[in-house]
């Protein structure tokens, strides 16, 4: 028995469509995340013939409210008034065993009324993928939808060619995204929008008192995130509205990806040709995005529209020192400081530029310092920075080889490792996958078990471009 509270099931009809998942033909459980579904309070029966019938949407437990979730969203900066859930359906909200409100959601369960001629199937690779990086990205500290399962479903999904189709149980702090706000406000919808703000601020950020509170909670939730995505060398690949949520989760991993060697303008989405959402933008692609969300909630801020538009403004006016102390939060500690410093951000920054220069890996270069390590090709501009930072380091706190230890991971999902886990369980194999999880799931571990995950890319195994999967 799943312990099912439905509180998005339980507002207006015009939220969604009531739709169960379509059944698959040979459900096979590929991996469970046991640690989660205790977390979740979830029987330990998911692993046996009906929890993986439920796992697959060939059973709709008792308490259950499958449902799809109706959204808008800018996509590349181009506004679609009606989007929504095109393959996932939300079985049900839980209360995990921390006191927090849980969707379970099945993706790629098959057609909903928003699929716009899809089949709303997902295949294997990027419920792999999905499964993969946000679990990394949890082990990380970076907040994040969870990855519950990954079942195949003995169908074949067609895309460019047959393909093995699979079904990833997603947990999330919820799925209303900033595109949802834009469904309502598109049509003059007042009095969802009400609905919707009141719901998602209880919900998410129960110390914030008005719409206005809200906004500034998601404007300061999303400046921390992108500052997190920021010092692991990450981007999302595809910040449309649809695809940010309201709780401040990393969400939709689509044709994410984590750099090698670094560059401000790194971008690998295949369908991002003008670097719209590159690795530098990210922070300037959140604010747009909540712009966006303060366009929409302008009815809700102050039925005077001139008063909603200054308190919208003043809001997104605060992001850049936001973000910036965000930023900073997460670079010092990458260099071992505890403490401010004016110059920090100059210091940090000088790092950088000498990495751009020689694209040197993001990863390793932050941990390679931490182990006392040079690791940059150009000696002599690296040393003047060194003596800086050295000095820099003695006027901190003690400690700073432990923070920076702490900061820097060892193992993050590398594009060619992944894809080459992939592939391999695309041809029947888990191991490589297994392996590798296993690895990325403890990031800052040191040893000889991670050493080979470490590795950046030999020639021929760079990843340049990373796809959608839908």
């Amino acid at each position: 028995m799943i312990p099912f509270d439905n509180s998005y099931a339980r507002l207006p009809a015009r939220f969604y469509t009531r739709q169960p998942p379509t059944p698959v033909r040979a459900p096979a459980l590929l991996v469970l995340n046991a640690p989660l579904a205790a977390e979740l309070g979830l029987p330990d029966t998911l692993r046996g013939p009906e929890g993986v019938q439920i796992l697959a949407g060939n059973l709709v437990p008792d308490g259950a409210a499958p449902l799809a979730q109706v959204y808008a969203g800018h996509q590349f900066g181009g506004f679609v008034p009606r989007l929504g859930d095109g393959r996932a359906i939300l079985l049900g909200e839980v209360i995990d065993r921390n006191g927090q409100r849980r969707d379970i959601q099945l993706k790629g369960a098959g057609p909903t009324p928003y699929s716009r001629m899809g089949d709303g199937r997902a295949w294997l690779g990027p419920v792999l993928r999905e499964y993969l990086v946000s679990e990394a990205m949890h082990a990380l500290g970076i907040p994040t939808t969870r990855a519950l399962a990954a079942v195949a479903t003995g169908e074949d999904v067609y895309r460019q060619t047959r393909l093995p189709g699979a079904v990833l149980t997603r947990v999330a702090a919820s799925h209303i995204r900033v595109g949802t706000f834009q469904y309502f406000a598109a049509r003059n919808d007042t009095e969802a929008l009400r609905l919707l703000t009141d719901h998602a601020r209880q919900r998410h950020f129960p110390q914030a008192e008005t719409a206005l509170d809200f906004l500034k909670s998601v404007i300061a939730a999303q400046a921390r995130l992108v500052a997190q995505w920021m010092g692991v060398g990450f981007i999302h690949g595809v910040m449309n509205t649809d695809n940010m949520a309201v709780s401040g989760e990393t969400i939709d991993y689509g044709p994410c990806a984590f750099m090698d060697g670094y560059h401000p303008e790194t971008v690998f989405s295949s369908i991002d040709a003008q670097g719209r959402y590159a690795y530098a933008r990210q922070a300037d692609i959140a604010v747009w995005n909540l712009a966006q969300l303060a366009t929409a909630l302008l009815p809700v801020l102050d039925e005077n529209r001139e008063n909603a538009v200054n308190l919208g403004t003043r809001a997104l006016n605060g992001f850049p020192n936001l973000f910036r102390q965000a930023w900073l939060d997460v670079f010092r500690p990458k260099i071992g400081l505890s403490t401010d410093d004016p110059a920090d951000a100059e210091l940090i920054h000088r790092l950088l530029d000498l990495m751009a220069a020689e694209r040197a890996d993001f990863t390793n270069t932050f941990r390679a310092l931490a182990e006392g390590e040079a690791p940059l090709k150009n000696r002599a501009a690296f040393a003047s920075w060194q003596a800086e930072w050295q000095a820099r380091l003695r006027r901190d706190t003690p400690g700073g080889v432990e923070r920076m230890r702490r900061a820097n991971p060892v193992v993050i999902p590398r594009n060619h490792q992944m894809e080459a886990a992939i592939g391999a369980a695309v041809r029947g194999d888990m191991s490589q996958f297994m392996k590798f999880l296993s690895s990325c799931i403890q990031p800052f571990a040191s040893n000889h078990f991670s050493y080979e995950f470490t590795k950046p890319p030999a020639a021929g195994e760079t990843v340049r471009q990373t796809f959608c999967g839908t």
